[in-house]
């Protein structure tokens, strides 16, 4: 990737005005810094090889030192510099810039090319999502009941506040703005209680099924059809993963869907004995299996849209199995390791209940 190279996830800002030859001198660096105005500038050999950096504080030890304006920079080049992965979240640089008290923190690709510039200000707010958030709101969770007799599962509370008004607030506070509900068991109580989404200084839409269609078949209703990719979660699961980052993920891997995943580990009640004929050839005692499990959430890009009928009754593994057969494009999953609960049992509902219930 070249420095005139972009990616549409990366930092808006032109960090490029900070990139400086590996041959300059300590007036071109000063320059540098005056015009990007970023209090760094990247120091790269010619290919765009990623060299280290030099601020305003590495200019004045070099004259302290004896060195002139111009002098070569090679001497003050910090060549330990704190750098990042594209593939790093947001979350995760920024406890990087915190702990180190850094402000800036260079994005280098796998080829050690210089692709992008963190700031700390502007990795502090989060970036607005045109995209829309899909919530499947519609299901009559028969196994919270009594609970959910007069009452739709996601606006059962959870300490003290309905389980869809957390996904829409965490949601918000990573910059998405646009929210779909699909909505069929007791529906009406969720378009009373969140309207238009004024409240929370949303937009809300509605996707009223006459029939459940399932956990895909709903968003085959949306008209007109998004042009950027859409969020989709299940409106019962509460999980601290970052859902800006996961969308970023699909569209850094040009995928056309993607599945949050999360390892489930189960272990047999049994020792397993392997054979082969009459012989034994091997003996696991209770043996554990690992696997990723469907988290729920997922990324659809505009085009799965367009496979679906309005209307249709469509589950997501069996959305996700069309795509692969019709080969229309890559459907990968986002691991997390983010706290993740599903919350259909009884048991799940009253432990997170308990959990988040407020301080007295």
């Amino acid at each position: 990737m070249t420095p005139n190279s972009t990616n549409s996830n990366l930092p808006k800002k032109d960090w490029r005005k900070t990139l400086l030859s590996s041959d300059a001198t300590l007036q071109k660096a000063i320059s540098v810094l005056d015009e990007a105005a970023l209090k760094i500038a990247l120091v790269i050999m010619p290919d765009n090889t990623f060299v280290g950096t030099i601020s305003d504080g590495d200019i004045r030890r070099g004259l302290l030192n004896g060195m002139d304006t111009s002098s070569l920079i090679g001497s003050v080049i910090n060549k330990n510099s704190f750098v990042a992965s594209p593939v790093m979240s947001r979350e995760s640089v920024l406890k990087i810039m915190q702990a180190n008290d850094v402000f800036q923190v260079p994005i280098i690709d796998e080829n050690q090319h210089v692709i992008g510039l963190h700031l700390r200000d502007e990795i502090m707010i989060p970036k607005q999502r045109p995209n829309q958030m899909v919530i499947m709101a519609g299901g009559q969770g028969a196994r919270l009941r009594p609970h959910t007799e007069n009452c739709p599962k996601p606006l059962l509370t959870v300490g003290g506040k309905p389980m869809l008004e957390h996904i829409i607030e965490r949601a918000k506070s990573e910059g998405f703005q646009n929210f779909v509900l699909a909505i069929h068991y007791l529906g009406h109580m969720i378009e009373e209680y969140f309207g238009d989404g004024s409240r929370l200084q949303v937009s809300i839409d509605y996707l009223r099924e006459e029939k459940p269609l399932g956990t895909a078949g709903s968003i085959s209703l949306l008209n007109p059809l998004p042009e950027n990719p859409i969020l989709v979660t299940n409106g019962d699961v509460l999980t601290d993963i970052n859902y800006g980052e996961m969308l970023d993920f699909h569209c850094r891997h040009e995928a056309l869907a993607t599945m949050a995943v999360r390892w489930h580990e189960w272990q047999h009640p049994f020792g397993i004995v392997h054979t082969e004929g009459p012989d034994i050839i091997g003996i696991e005692e209770k043996p554990v299996s690992r696997s990723h499990i469907n988290a729920g959430i997922y990324v659809l890009g505009p085009k799965v849209l367009e496979t679906m009928d309005a209307g249709e009754h469509c589950d997501m593994p069996k959305l996700f199995s069309r795509l692969q057969e019709k080969q229309a494009g890559r459907t990968i999953v986002y691991p997390m390791h983010e706290s993740w609960l599903d919350v259909g049992l009884m048991d799940d509902y009253l432990s997170s209940d308990k959990k988040n219930a407020p301080d007295k």
